[in-house]
């Protein structure tokens, strides 16, 4: 599995954008030269991430892009979703997925890709831009220890 691109450079300029909370605001071609992304990529970003309401971008002098949310409230999952939509490890977790293979009757393994996918999404789901923003040692890496350990125990019983 891997993220495309433009999810990629999401992460990457939302995390640029938190830098500067509380500060003053930048515009997409600050934010994309600071990022080391190219200007129209962030200019579209800045497109999808507000729609989606993660950003709010302000015309005129003394405006620019800011987080809509404390960096805290903002997850590796909301930023992939709005650029790529939901996330989907298999095509028949899409929406559209009731024909997603060409096998003629229902497929044995569907179920358990759903629990996999939610997984997933819920590690996802559980790293902030604020941990993004602190060191690599601060993300949550307990809720995500291997299936036999301890820490692991209450995310899998929200899988079963």
């Amino acid at each position: 599995m891997r993220l495309s691109s433009l999810a990629d450079y999401a992460v990457l300029m939302m995390r640029t954008a938190a830098t500067h909370c509380g500060g003053a605001r930048a515009n997409a071609a600050s934010l994309a030269v600071e990022a080391g992304i190219p200007v129209p990529t962030a200019q579209k970003l800045a497109s999808l991430l507000g729609r989606a309401g993660l950003i709010k971008a302000t015309r005129g002098s003394g405006g620019g892009i800011k987080l809509a949310r404390p960096a805290a409230a903002i997850t590796l999952a909301d930023i992939i979703e709005a650029v790529d939509g939901p996330i989907a490890l298999t095509a028949c977790l899409d929406a559209e997925g009731s024909d997603c293979c060409a096998l003629s009757r229902p497929c044995d393994i569907r179920p358990h890709w759903m629990g996999v996918n939610a997984l997933v999404r819920d590690a996802l789901a559980h790293v902030t831009l604020a941990h993004l923003i602190a060191t690599p040692d601060a993300l949550p890496v307990a809720a995500f220890a291997p299936a036999n350990s301890p820490a692991s125990a209450p995310a899998m019983e929200s899988v079963q």
